[in-house]
């Protein structure tokens, strides 16, 4: 059993159609619904996402996304947006059995993105931290409800897209002049809100971060089942967390092809690192087809259309050669 590859979430381009085809084109067995962000503000991740919160609401400011007291124009357009994206899935995924996944930016993201009427990021503000997880989840609840409803033969995976965890949990998230950092959430908290937000999904919940020092021990005991990751930002002091979520079954997504445009190696050497790690683990290579997801190592927002299709057909063939050759 295989278990394949999918993308991270987002693509370039503004055709909600045209992104659907590809996605479902290139992922036969795991497509996603894709994020087009170069709509502008709404179909960003974080806008889309506080899109989806539940009496909350948000609206464009120069300095980013702030807490506003009603709905207004940007959360709207938000909302309109992810209805055609869902649209364009549902019309390519006709019939379709297997898994599906869909991203929202995590709480602590969310957090560290939104300001508040004072211009200060939420983060800073206890009570509103635990007022936004919750707002996320019941929207979540209800997305998912959604996507189950259009696509009812989907395996729905919940990705929760989490960046700056690890500065949220290092203190490391700059204050609106850049001048001072915020300071460092708990780990008990932080862990404790992620496990109510993973709880709304009997699913799969897989949390990708494209940021160093992923915080792979608290997202296991938060929930999670499966952590994405740019594969090139691992170091060895990590193999030993690595090797327990794996035993632990956790699934990794492996993002081990540049999400912006690069020359691609052959299929099979674009997973050799992973290989790699497994030996040096000891883990027995028959395992590594299940336990391992190939995708980008990040969204492809940022990349050529040409170049977005081609590392989707590459994460594709590489999974092949892991399942072919694990050794």
């Amino acid at each position: 059993m295989s278990a394949g590859a999918t993308g991270v979430g987002s693509l370039p381009g503004g055709d909600a159609r045209e992104a659907a085809k590809t996605v479902t084109g290139s992922f036969e067995d795991f497509p996603y619904l894709a994020e087009l962000p170069a709509r502008g503000p709404g179909a960003d991740m974080i806008g889309r996402s506080l899109g989806l919160l539940v009496d909350m609401y948000a609206h464009v400011e120069p300095s980013g996304w702030r807490i506003s007291d009603r709905p207004g124009r940007d959360s709207k357009r938000a909302r309109s947006w992810l209805g055609e994206d869902l649209d364009a899935l549902e019309e390519f995924t006709q019939g379709y059995t297997g898994r599906l996944k869909v991203q929202a930016v995590g709480p602590w993201t969310l957090a560290a993105a939104l300001e508040l009427h004072g211009g200060e990021a939420l983060l800073q503000d206890a009570g509103a931290c635990r007022d936004l997880a919750g707002s996320l989840a019941e929207g979540l609840r209800e997305h998912l409800a959604d996507v189950r409803k259009r696509i009812p033969g989907a395996e729905v995976v919940l990705q929760l897209d989490e960046p700056s965890l690890t500065a949220v949990l290092l203190g490391r998230v700059r204050s609106a002049s850049g001048y001072r950092t915020y300071r460092a959430v708990d780990r008990q908290v932080v862990e404790g809100t992620l496990r109510d937000v993973f709880a709304v999904h009997d699913g799969e919940v897989v949390v990708h971060s494209c940021a160093p020092e992923v915080p792979f021990g608290l997202l296991r005991r938060a929930g999670a089942t499966g952590i994405s990751f740019d594969f090139s930002l691992l170091t060895e002091r990590e193999d030993d967390t690595i090797g327990e979520a794996v035993e632990g079954g956790t699934k990794l997504f492996a993002g081990v092809v540049p999400g912006t445009d690069a020359p691609l190696s052959d299929p099979g050497g674009s997973v050799m690192g992973v290989r790699k790690l497994w030996r040096r683990l000891g883990l027995a290579p028959g395992t590594l087809a299940e336990s391992v997801v190939v995708t980008p190592s990040c969204g492809l927002a940022g990349a050529s259309p040409a170049y977005a299709r081609a590392v989707q057909a590459h994460c594709v063939r590489a999974a092949r050669s892991l399942a072919d050759n694990p050794e």
